[in-house]
This record gives structure tokens, sequence and C-alpha cells, in this order.
């Protein structure tokens, strides 16, 4: 069990120079906040603001969310999607936009280009496995989840460096490899990061907890397990798929994954292959 104490969230506040939530978010999640949230008013908000829009509606249109029509308007996407999926979707693309690459010792567009692939892989596998998953969960998740690596990368220069330690020796993960440098790792920047953005409570603990194993058999919530389970599936598939071995905390997790989602090893293969065909084509 992972535990987040306040000297911690103190030493962050203090060692990090964290993006802050943006006023778009801010009133979105005041507008939903209210006894009766009006459609038209979040639509509004959105539209204020040319390049969220232009983001909402391609995130919209894309194969993931499966729409039967192109959506044009957004209007229209906050309608088709309801308020609290289209304030995700806005939530996932002001992230992207809230670092500087310039600040960072790794590549972003690397990073978000390989977040972005497992927010749809995510968004994929939870279509098949047809669970009671809020689709916009496993979107910001699939984005959000290692949020806490480009806000390391600003603090620490030689960053990069564990980075590529852990892709060349996997036998430990990511984690492992930060807390013999760090005083800290990307899960618990990554949870302070959502909580200070006032992300769902149970999308912020599974950021915290998405290498610990453990956290199937300290949860007795059906519905986590499987947003967990399918994030670490779709983390494992497009590892996988990319370099040809799995993810290095898998094994840790595969039966409880293919568990939590009632799967066997004839299903793995099979979503294995659809999700190589909607990432490689």
């Amino acid at each position: 069990m992972i535990d987040i104490d306040d000297k911690v969230l103190a030493d962050l506040r203090s060692g990090f120079n964290l993006p802050a939530k943006p006023e778009i978010l801010q009133s979105l999640q005041n507008e939903l906040n209210q006894d009766e949230p009006e459609l038209s008013r979040v639509a509004e908000i959105i539209t204020e603001d040319v390049a969220t829009s232009a983001a909402v509606l391609k995130v919209i249109n894309s194969p993931a969310y499966g729409m039967s029509r192109t959506i044009t308007d957004i209007k229209q996407a906050v309608m088709f999607l309801g308020m609290n999926c289209i304030t995700q979707v806005v939530t996932g693309h002001l992230l992207k936009s809230a670092f500087e690459q310039d600040d960072c010792c790794i590549s972003l567009q690397r990073f978000w280009d390989s977040a972005s692939d497992i927010s749809q892989v995510a968004m994929l596998i939870g279509k098949q496995t047809k669970t009671p998953v809020p689709i916009e969960d496993l979107q910001l998740l699939g984005l959000f989840h290692d949020a806490g690596i480009p806000a390391m990368a600003m603090r620490f220069q030689d960053y990069n460096d564990v980075l590529m330690r852990a892709t060349q020796r996997p036998e430990h993960s990511l984690v492992e490899y930060e807390s013999q440098q760090y005083p800290t790792n990307h899960t618990v920047v990554g949870y302070y990061l959502a909580s200070s953005w006032h992300l769902p409570k149970r999308v912020c603990q599974i950021i915290l907890r998405h290498h610990d194993a453990h956290f199937f058999q300290d949860n007795d919530s059906d519905l986590e397990k499987k947003i967990l389970a399918t994030l670490k599936l779709a983390e494992n598939f497009s590892f996988e798929i990319k370099h040809f071995r799995s993810c290095a905390d898998w094994h840790a997790f595969k039966d409880d994954v293919m568990l939590a989602l009632d799967l066997s090893d004839d299903d793995y293969t099979d979503m294995k292959e659809d999700v190589e065909e909607f990432l490689i084509g």
C-alpha cells in the first residue's frame, strides 16, 4: 500500500514547479459542480478557446470513439458525450499543452505520442471487453498515468539517463530506478499533479498505484480493478508491439489483469492482433 503523507506533498510543492490548473478547466469544473449544469454553458466555455475546441473535435472524431458521423460542432460534442466525458477530453488536451520542451530533458513529442497510443488502446480494450468502465476514465488515464515523467524530466536534468537505464535493463521497473536516484518517483508526482487539477479521486489513486501490483489485493472495487487492468493491458500491448517484449512489471500484473477482465490466453492473442492493426494499420 502506498501512503502519501503531508511531508511528501510539502516536499513536492517546494521542489517541483508543476503546471497550474488552467482557467478553462476550472471554469468547466465550476459548471459541473452546479446543481443543474448547463450543456450550452459547457460548450460556450470550450469554444472560447480555439485550440482547445480544435483538439476536442480531433479527439472525438478519432477511431477510438467510433462516432457514426463526423462531429463538427462543440455543442454536438457535448450532447453526444455528456459533460463529464467532454471535460476529461479537455483535460487531456490541456495537460499535453502544459509542459514546455525548453524546460524538459526528454522529448515531449515522443512522450505524448506514446501516451496517446496507450490512451487510444485502453479505450479500444474497454469497448472489446465490454466492461462497465467509463470511456472517459480510460482516455484520461492513458494520457495522465505517466504525467509525472515530464515533471521529473523538468526537475532533474539527468532524468533521461534513468529512463534509458529502465529501458535497457528491464529487470527492474522505472519506479525502482527512480527510487535509487531521487527522493520521489513519477507515480507520486503524477498523483500530486492529478490531485491539484482536481481529477476524479479514483483516477488519482490509480495514477499513484499503477506500478503497485498489490492494488488488486488491497482494493474492494471491481470497477477500479477493471480500470487498472485495462490500463496495464494497454501499456503492455503498446510496449510489446514497439519493443517486441513485455513491460518490466507485466509479469507481476498479468494474472490479476487477465482475471479482472475475464480473458483467456486466446483472448489476449486475438486482442493484441486487433491492437496491432489499430496502431500500425
